[in-house]
């Protein structure tokens, strides 16, 4: 069957109006020309679509049927053809994000917040992830953004800094240092510590025994864990002191104080969104990135 959208674009324009003459106009053909594109239509059909006498046209019962299914279709081109474009533009579509547990504080909730009221229609899938799993699932193409901690070594990543945050002391409200206004890593030599696990990230859990190597002592590790609320219920509960990476706004419960560090040269860490770059950029991660650029730069001016 060689029917053809214009077919049925003409074929609903004349069921509209019932006059060859008119639908012609609004169609901006000649008539003649219309009248045999209808009567094409009827030989692919193979039925009468219009009863047509000198002084009227009218829908037969089969054209009847096929106006209805003939709006149908149109309609439904119109919208696939209109998803399309939205799609192409990043409008509409699946985005997976993984994120670090601290990002959830803050900076997660700014982008998409952002993201959500300039694309409402997008489809987000989030993932609470470490760094590591993060990498992982990037390069697997199981994610298609995340929110990680660098150092990154991965050539086919590309990221943008999000934050940069230090690396303080977390304790229980009971601890001796707790009212200091800064403390002395050296200080916490007797405490039991509470550190990130290797599998998490090991550029972190390291740098933090070197630095208590720094101040003269070697860590006493009672427990791991990279999830930010378990390690502050565990300080809370008496268990050990934590070493973390605040994340900005967050200062815990009140059951803990976060305390900036008295030694110099104390390391910040970055976090970043990172996607990957060999390849083509989809427009829905591209419309992210767009979105992305000014909540970024406010909270870097911040900072």
């Amino acid at each position: 069957m060689d029917m053809e959208l214009r077919h049925l674009r003409y074929f609903v324009v004349v069921a509209e109006e019932l006059h060859f003459g008119h639908a012609a106009e609004r169609l901006h053909i000649a008539q003649p020309s219309l009248s045999i594109q209808i009567r094409q239509l009827e030989r692919e059909v193979g039925a009468p679509l219009l009863d047509r006498t000198n002084r009227r046209v009218s829908l037969t019962a089969a054209g009847r049927v096929f106006l209805e299914g003939a709006r149908r279709t149109l309609a439904q081109t119109e919208k696939m053809v209109e998803d399309t474009r939205r799609a192409h533009r990043g409008e509409s579509g699946r985005l997976a994000f993984g994120f670090v547990g601290s990002a959830a504080y803050e900076v997660l909730p700014q982008l998409l917040r952002t993201f959500r009221a300039a694309y409402p229609d997008i489809e987000l899938h989030l993932h609470s992830m470490a760094t590591k799993e993060q990498l992982a699932a990037l390069a697997e193409r199981r994610l298609d953004l995340g929110l990680l901690r660098l150092p990154v070594d991965d050539a086919r990543l590309s990221w943008r800094v999000v934050t940069r945050e230090p690396l303080v002391a977390v304790l229980p409200n009971t601890h001796s240092l707790a009212a200091a206004d800064r403390v002395p890593l050296a200080g916490l030599r007797r405490d039991p510590f509470i550190l990130y696990p290797r599998a998490d990230g090991p550029a972190i859990r390291d740098t933090i025994i070197s630095l208590c190597h720094r101040a003269g002592f070697s860590p006493t590790i009672v427990q791991e864990s990279g999830e930010m609320q378990t390690i502050l219920g565990l300080v809370a509960g008496g268990i050990g002191v934590a070493l973390i990476i605040a994340p900005e706004g967050y200062r815990g419960t009140s059951s803990v104080v976060f305390k900036p560090l008295q030694d110099k040269q104390t390391p910040t860490w970055e976090m970043a969104l990172a996607w990957r770059h060999d390849g083509e950029l989809s427009p829905v991660v591209g419309a992210f990135l767009a979105v992305s650029e000014q909540v970024i730069q406010r909270i870097l001016n911040r900072d």
